[in-house]
This record gives structure tokens, sequence and C-alpha cells, in this order.
């Protein structure tokens, strides 16, 4: 077994990983979200984003293992960060590097690896975005383009640790975080040829709630609502809290005649959490669907304007068909 070298200049790479007071610290849907999407446009049981410490990778993110770490000196990501390139196995059992690497001939048994080095904005290597099988596979060079675009992602969440991208109050991705990991998504359904649509709502009747119940229960009708996104969309679709009691979603692989069934199953679980839930209001609110069009929709923040106007069609249906809802109907 060929362990990893040591680079000369990892005392450096390390202050730059212990830096980001980011070690050891625990899961973020940022992350998970990308190692989830790896492994499925990939179709690998495994997909980490790891961090090669001094002794040590720690995975910040693992979709398909139960260890949050393993030693350095048998790593793959160990190798990787060595080069500014995808790091490529495509049968472990046949590499002499590491055929009888425990990694190998344990499990996971691992036979492909690529793992694309991930750098902090100054160049040092922190650790890699990976994917794992365990059966040999080629490596083409779409995959390894599509790996990049995905290992780009996990750098700027990186480099933005330290940002606000996160909605303290919902833990959702505020409007900054929902429109990076947004525009990225949407680079990679235009280049893998897939559908892509968002959704925007706005929660009807908000302000009375505040006005009649105080900010406090405000503030649980937007915690609740976002719980209930949460629940209900994939893992993989982005949701974030675009302001106030604003918030989207974008459906990566998703046209827009599928949104009515989406759509469906969403009341139907506001219904149900209006039903359970034991509050002097209910949930209410509108929402506009459009699918991306790379023509029209040039950028995420187009996208959002465009469904933020049918948004607002369908608020003032609603208020046609209804009349005024007063405030008082807020009550049970």
């Amino acid at each position: 077994m060929h362990k990893p070298e040591i680079p000369a200049d990892d005392a450096a790479r390390l202050d730059a990983l212990h830096g980001l007071c980011i070690l050891d610290t625990l899961p973020e849907e940022r992350f998970d979200r990308l190692t989830r999407l790896a492994s499925r446009l990939f179709d690998v049981p495994i997909a980490l984003v790891s961090l090669v410490d001094r002794n040590r990778q720690w995975f910040k993110s693992c979709q398909g293992l139960a260890a949050s770490e393993t030693p350095r000196d048998i790593s793959f990501c160990g190798h990787a960060i060595l080069g500014d390139e995808i790091f490529v196995i495509s049968d472990a059992a046949a590499d002499i590097r590491f055929h009888d690497n425990p990694l190998v001939t344990d499990k996971p048994h691992i036979r492909f690896y690529a793992g694309c080095p991930l750098s902090a904005p100054d160049g040092n290597k922190l650790g890699t975005l990976c994917i794992i099988d365990r059966v040999p596979r080629e490596f083409e060079e779409d995959d390894a383009n599509l790996l990049r675009d995905l290992a780009h992602m996990a750098e700027q969440e990186l480099a933005s640790i330290q940002l606000a991208t996160t909605d303290a109050l919902t833990q959702i991705s505020n409007r900054r975080g929902f429109e990076k990991l947004s525009s990225y998504a949407l680079e990679i359904c235009q280049r893998m040829n897939k559908p892509a649509s968002l959704l925007f709502f706005d929660m009807d009747l908000f302000k009375e709630i505040n006005d009649n119940f105080g900010h406090a229960a405000g503030d649980q009708a937007l915690t609740g609502f976002a719980q209930i996104l949460r629940e209900e969309f994939r893992t993989s679709d982005v949701l974030g809290r675009i302001g106030g009691d604003e918030f989207a979603v974008l459906l990566s692989d998703t046209a827009i005649e599928n949104i009515d069934a989406t759509l469906s199953r969403l009341q139907q679980a506001v219904d149900q959490f209006n039903l359970e839930a034991r509050r002097d209001y209910d949930i209410h609110y509108s929402v506009g669907a459009i699918e991306f069009d790379a023509v029209d929709h040039t950028d995420i923040s187009r996208l959002m304007a465009a469904a933020d106007k049918h948004m607002y069609k369908h608020k003032k249906q609603k208020r046609a068909n209804h009349g005024t809802v007063k405030a008082a109907n807020l009550s049970r």
C-alpha cells in the first residue's frame, strides 16, 4: 500500500483548514445536498465531502458510509489533494498503490474512486468532493466536468462558511444562499438537458397573524411552513426563505406539467398541519409556478421575478373568488 505523501506546504494548508472552524461540526444541508446530488447523478453508493486533517480525513458530508472519518495514511483523498486535477482510480483492486489498502480489502470495498480537490480562496487544498463505487468503472470527460462543477459548489460553500447563507429562524437557505445553490442547480440541469421548475410562495394574512397574535406567533407560522416544505419536497430540491413571509423552492428534473400533483400533496400537508396544530390561526399561502427557460430566464433572479408575478396572480384570483379575508377569520 502506498501512503499519500505529505505536501511541503502542509502546515499552511492545515492552518487554512483549521481556520474555517468546520472540523467536527454537525452536518449541514448545503453540503449534504451536494453529496446526495453527486450520488444520484453518478449512480454511486458513496459520495463524500472529505476534509484532510493532520492525521485523518474527516467527512463534512457523507452519503453511503457509517464512518465519520478514516486515517489519513489509508485515504484516497490524501492522494487527491496532491494535485490540481481530478484523481481517478478505475479499479483499485488492480492498482498497485491501493490493491492491499484496507478500504479496498475490507469495508467499504472501494473499487472505483474519483475525487476533485477542494481549494480555499488562497489556493490551499482542503479536501475533496469524491464519489466511490464498489465495482470498477470508467470516468469520461463529461463526468469529470460535472464533478468539477459540483466541487466548485462545495468550494463556494467552504469559502462562504462564515457568511450568512442560512436563515436563522427557519434554518433553510436565505435569499443569498437560495440564489447561489439554485444557480448551480440550473447550470447542471441545462448541461444534462433536464427541466427545472420554481415555486414562489407568499404566506397569506401574515401581517394579520402578527397584528392579532403577536410576532412570536408570526415566527411560529414561518417555522411551521418551512418545516412543511422540508418534509414535502425532495432532499435534492433547493428551499429558501426569500424574505419576510416569502419562500421559494427550485425543483430539479421537474417539468411544469408535473407541478400540480406536487402542489396538491403540499396543500394536503398544510391542511393536516392546520388540523393538528393547536393555534389560533391557520397557515394559508399563494403560490406561483414557472418552468425554467434559458431564453426567457437568463439567471435565477429573472426566474424568481417571473414566478413572483404568477404568485400575485394567484393571490388576486383567491381574493376575487373568496373576497377579502378579515383578520377575525384567522381564528379557529
